[in-house]
């Protein structure tokens, strides 16, 4: 819809997928048939989702103006391998919690050369994509790969920001008794507000039936926790980044790895004890479940795309036939307003989308 939204206003785009498992392929194939290029499928290997971004990137006699980014991937791969192609870009719009802190990260190092939109924190953002949604979407993804029963079950979920909060409200509803780790004082005194038992994951680690990483952080479930599980412990993450689970130092000799069903896998210790792991660590609501379909009308159905835009003339936007502003996205808009923007209303800093938009 976003894509087609900005299509509709002028915009050139091209697209490519943020996680390797999210991409709908008929989605993809409609939006090429359409003519969108497009580089996504659903399943890519790492080396296919770099490859996917550079043939985003890189093509002759093409030179974008705007990027509309969700993890910070594109951003930190033109970085890398084409930072010339800044000089015209005007901004970057950013809409995922990491992305942002990647962001605020070459801001604070001197390294960020055009504005950028934090679009993840703006209101409708935040409490509908994720709250609201993964509120739900924790249920869908569980039930769907594990068939399992919430009743009684000892859930640990690792983060109470609004990702963490919607998983412990849902697990909570259900009958789940749910523990909280949580470094950030606020959002532990909410969490213990309410109702919720703040722990530290290695006092639980033994008896918990289900770990839930909701962070954004890295290593935050490490390889000393995952031996210390106990048998038939279901292990997943609801945070964009998928080094939350030290997946990587799963993949060792003496484990074995067995394929249950698609996104579902038993990794075997040699003493018999396993763990199910969800989606290879990835985020489980985007490769195991579906998004509610009002949800990403409010958030503009990007939470699992990319796009590489090239908006028209201003003058082009506002004779566009697409209603606006009541069905644009707070990505659009913060696209538009970017693009538009008089000379110095933005510095080479990360803002946060207008409370008016």
């Amino acid at each position: 819809v976003l894509m087609e939204t900005l299509g509709a206003l002028g915009a050139q785009c091209r697209w490519a997928a943020c996680n390797i498992y999210s991409t709908l392929n008929e989605v993809a194939a409609a939006l090429a048939e359409s003519g969108f290029p497009v580089f996504a499928w659903k399943g890519e290997s790492e080396d296919d989702f770099w490859w996917c971004i550079d043939r985003c990137v890189n093509v002759e006699g093409w030179q974008p103006n705007m990027i509309l980014d969700d993890g910070g991937d594109l951003t930190h791969w033109i970085y890398k391998k084409y930072p010339n192609m800044f000089k015209k870009i005007k901004g970057i719009v950013e809409e995922s919690v990491t992305g942002v802190h990647r962001l605020y990260q070459l801001s604070k190092a001197g390294k960020l050369c055009v504005p950028a939109m934090n679009v993840n924190d703006s209101v409708t953002k935040q409490k509908f994509d994720n709250l609201y949604c993964c509120r739900e979407s924790i249920l869908d993804g569980l039930k769907r790969t594990t068939d399992m029963m919430f009743g009684g079950k000892q859930v640990v979920v690792c983060g109470y920001g609004e990702v963490g909060k919607g998983c412990c409200a849902a697990l909570k509803a259900m009958g789940s008794i749910v523990y909280v780790t949580e470094i950030d004082p606020i959002c532990a005194l909410q969490a213990c507000m309410d109702g919720f038992r703040l722990v530290k994951l290695n006092e639980v680690i033994r008896q918990v039936d289900i770990i839930i990483t909701c962070t954004g952080n890295k290593n935050v479930v490490t390889r000393e926790h995952l031996d210390r599980m106990k048998n038939s412990c279901i292990v997943c993450n609801m945070g964009h980044s998928n080094t939350e689970i030290d997946v990587a130092s799963l993949r060792t000799p003496e484990l074995t790895w067995e394929r249950v069903r698609s996104q579902v896998d038993h990794v075997i210790w040699p003493d018999g004890k396993r763990i199910v792991l969800l989606a290879e660590g990835r985020l489980l609501n985007l490769s195991c479940s579906t998004v509610p379909t009002f949800v990403l009308s409010i958030t503009a159905t990007t939470q699992a795309s990319r796009v590489w835009a090239k908006p028209g003339a201003a003058s082009r936007s506002q004779q566009a036939t697409v209603p606006y502003p009541s069905v644009f996205s707070p990505q659009a808009l913060a696209l538009i307003e970017l693009y538009n923007a008089p000379e110095g209303r933005y510095k080479q800093d990360v803002y946060l989308l207008p409370k008016k938009m």
